[in-house]
Parts: structure tokens; sequence; C-alpha cells
């Protein structure tokens, strides 16, 4: 449906069904906060099935390595009382490392989840609380993953929104592509005209 410049499409619709079920599962089964699990569904969520699971696999990776620093920032703090100079210089140092590994393994579609989900982690955890308390907000990851390619599994694009994309993209194509000619007309031409005087 659109109205004006504004749209409201499936993958849209795909999206607040995730949130909306993250929100379930978590109420049904007394998990706690959804927050985690609703922000992995948003971004997993992507235009079809094998996006989402390509994203989503790059994602898993993603949280992986953010949930595993994240324990060890717990660790750490958790060996100098949770003094704040840990949290000032080793959680920025750790999205240093993040970003160096995650280029290093070739998962760079993956550093921004993997720093959201180590931040998200690392900074929501309460005093006092245990590993545990990590290891199931990264759990939580993976739920919220879960549910946005089961999602796109079972709510495929319908043929007629497929069709309106590949229009769009085509449009789109078209004018960049007659903007193409005529800079290249112009450069062209000045050529001409150069080689003329």
């Amino acid at each position: 449906m659109q109205i004006g410049r504004f749209r409201l499409g499936m993958r849209t619709i795909k999206t607040a069904l995730a949130v909306m079920l993250c929100i379930l599962l978590f109420y049904l089964t007394d998990r706690g906060s959804p927050l985690i699990a609703a922000l992995a569904a948003v971004f997993s969520l992507r235009q079809d099935l094998t996006t989402s699971i390509s994203f989503g696999r790059s994602r898993v990776l993603g949280n992986s390595l953010g949930g595993l620093f994240a324990m060890i920032f717990y660790y750490v703090q958790s060996l100098f009382k949770n003094d704040f100079y840990v949290e000032l210089f080793l959680l920025p140092f750790f999205v240093i490392l993040v970003i160096v590994l995650s280029d290093g393994i070739n998962n760079n579609s993956g550093i921004i989840s993997a720093i959201a989900t180590m931040l998200l982690i690392a900074l929501s955890i309460p005093q006092g609380e245990s590993i545990l308390y990590a290891l199931n907000r990264v759990l939580d990851t993976f739920i919220g993953t879960i549910i946005a390619i089961s999602l796109n599994g079972v709510i495929s694009p319908q043929t007629d929104e497929k069709e309106k994309q590949i229009k769009e993209d085509l449009v789109e194509l078209r004018k960049k592509e007659a903007d193409l000619n005529k800079m290249l007309y112009d450069v062209k031409k000045q050529i001409k005209d150069q080689s003329q005087k």
C-alpha cells in the first residue's frame, strides 16, 4: 500500500510481526526483557528468505563474537569490582578487536551486529548477575534471528510486490543510464570543441 511517498510493504509488516513474536515468546516463557531478541529480529529480517539466511549467518557469527567479548568484559570487570575505568578503556578496546577480528574472518557485514551485541550485553548486565546472564542475552540474539528467518520463510513476498520492486529498480537504472549518456555526450562535445580550437 502506498500513499504518496509513504509505503507500507511486506518487509515492514514482517518486521513488526517479528518484534511481536519476540515479545509474545518472552512473555509466555517468562524470559525477561525481549529487547535484545527484538533488535536481533529487526537487524536480521531482510526482503526475502535467501537474503535473511545469508545475513542471519553473518549475524549469528557477529552475535557469537560480540557475546564472547561481552562475557570476557563481564569477567574482567568483576575482577576489578566493577571499576568505571575498566568500562571506559576495555569496551572501546574490545570494539577495535571485534572490528579487526570480523574483518579478518571476512564477516564485515556482521561487524555492526557484533558490536551492538557486545555493547547491549556488556552495558546492561545488572551488578551482581552471573555469567549465565550474559549467556542468556547471547541466546536472546539467536532467538530473535531465528524468529526473523523463520518468519521470512513462512511469509514470502507476493509476486506482485517482487515485480513492482523490479520495475522500480529498472526505472531507476534507466534514469542513471540516461544521466550517464548525457554526461558522456557532454564530455565528447567538450573534447570535440577543444580539438577544433
